[in-house]
């Protein structure tokens, strides 16, 4: 296992960190999965696995799993493990309405996690509404408190969303670490890396997430397959897609989340050779490449900024968007078919939309909505 150095903490963590939010599940009778059902004996075997092979970042949060996942890590740290790691958890933002519940909830993940402080306490999620709400509730004040007392070590924060808003999250405190989305496909999004080096030169470390985009970049379909084998190398798409950024040497720790042990096995292996500035620059080219033919794929360059939104009939604009891209880029799957199949029987279909043209005139992306909407709802209602 490969590990980084946390320079301002003075501490060292794995460049693989187990994301607890995709842990392995128990199977109904029928076959099916309940995500708030956790394969306890699995999953601590899984985790008790990484950390016996050199993995010592754990990353969970107070919803993953319906909130099963901090019990669960809770368990997997006992006998032991509690010293040999490094735990993240985040404080859910949306639940707080009160400075008072700061510290509810903590209290309760404590609990949950059976420990008495976390390493790394992250406000989940920050985007500019929930930032400027815990901001003006004096959360800065509280986690300086929380700090001196104990129950946390390292203050920082999780986001999603534009790099304005992640510049001025980034210069408002003194934040210990801080976690973005960056992936092959998302190096201009959100925080992207502009912000991974806008944090770095302020001497803050970056934890990334969604290495895989959620899984989908897990599995190439062939034509992005025949470019990857151009290399001459038998890398996976897992292994090309994590080599990628821990080329980055800004980029501390790569959090994958894993539902068996094969795939911890697979991480395992790739992440003992997680060396930073790796890649060649061929093999840059050749992301470039293979990214350049996944965007190729995509049916409408719709950033989810979200100003069309709300629309006045209901329309998921984004989210409608969202799923007609992934079904082009990835292949069309039941999953995409499901997604807008709930969007259909919660009335946010684009067969909703009565073309009044408000979305078109908000769009910074100048993008023909109206239409775009029409073919997506064809696409998507096909099969």
């Amino acid at each position: 296992m490969q590990y980084r150095k946390f320079e301002k903490l003075g501490i060292e963590c794995s460049v693989f960190g187990i994301g607890c939010m995709r842990l392995p599940l128990l199977r109904n009778p029928d076959g099916s999965t309940s995500y708030e059902k956790i394969d306890e004996s699995e999953a601590i075997r899984m985790i008790r696995h990484g950390i016996d092979n050199g993995v010592n970042y754990l990353d969970t949060a107070y919803g993953y799993h319906g909130g099963n996942s901090e019990r669960l890590v809770g368990k997997a740290i006992k006998d032991g493990y509690r010293e040999k790691i490094r735990l993240a958890t985040k404080l859910p933002v949306w639940l707080a309405k009160s400075y008072e519940d700061f510290d509810r909830l903590l209290n309760e993940q404590l609990a949950r996690l059976e420990t008495d402080y976390v390493d790394f306490y992250l406000l989940h999620s920050l985007n500019k509404n929930s930032w400027e709400k815990v901001r003006d509730m004096g959360v800065l004040d509280w986690l300086d408190k929380t700090a001196a007392d104990g129950r946390i070590r390292y203050p920082g924060f999780s986001f999603h969303d534009e790099f304005p808003v992640f510049r001025d999250i980034i210069d408002s405190y003194d934040w210990k670490m801080c976690q973005i989305q960056l992936n092959i496909l998302d190096d201009n999004y959100q925080a992207g890396v502009k912000g991974l080096k806008y944090a770095a030169s302020k001497g803050i470390p970056v934890v990334v997430m969604e290495p895989l985009r959620g899984g989908k970049l897990a599995s190439a379909p062939p034509d992005i397959m025949e470019l990857w084998n151009q290399a001459g190398s038998s890398r996976s798409p897992v292994e090309w897609a994590f080599r990628w950024l821990y080329n980055f040497p800004e980029i501390k720790v790569i959090l994958s989340g894993v539902s068996t042990m094969e795939q911890l096995q697979d991480n395992i292996r790739i992440f003992g050779k997680a060396l930073p500035n790796c890649l060649s620059r061929d093999e840059l080219d050749l992301v470039r490449k293979v990214k350049e033919r996944y965007e190729s794929k995509t049916k409408v360059d719709c950033t989810s900024c979200e100003y069309c939104m709300p629309c006045p009939n209901g329309v998921s604009i984004p989210g409608i968007f969202s799923i007609w891209n992934d079904s082009s880029i990835f292949g069309m799957t039941d999953g995409h078919l499901n997604r807008y199949n709930k969007l259909i029987s919660d009335e946010k279909d684009a067969s909703r939309c009565i073309e009044c043209g408000e979305c078109e005139t908000a769009c910074p992306q100048s993008i023909d909505i109206i239409h775009k909407l029409k073919e997506a709802d064809g696409a998507l209602r096909e099969v």
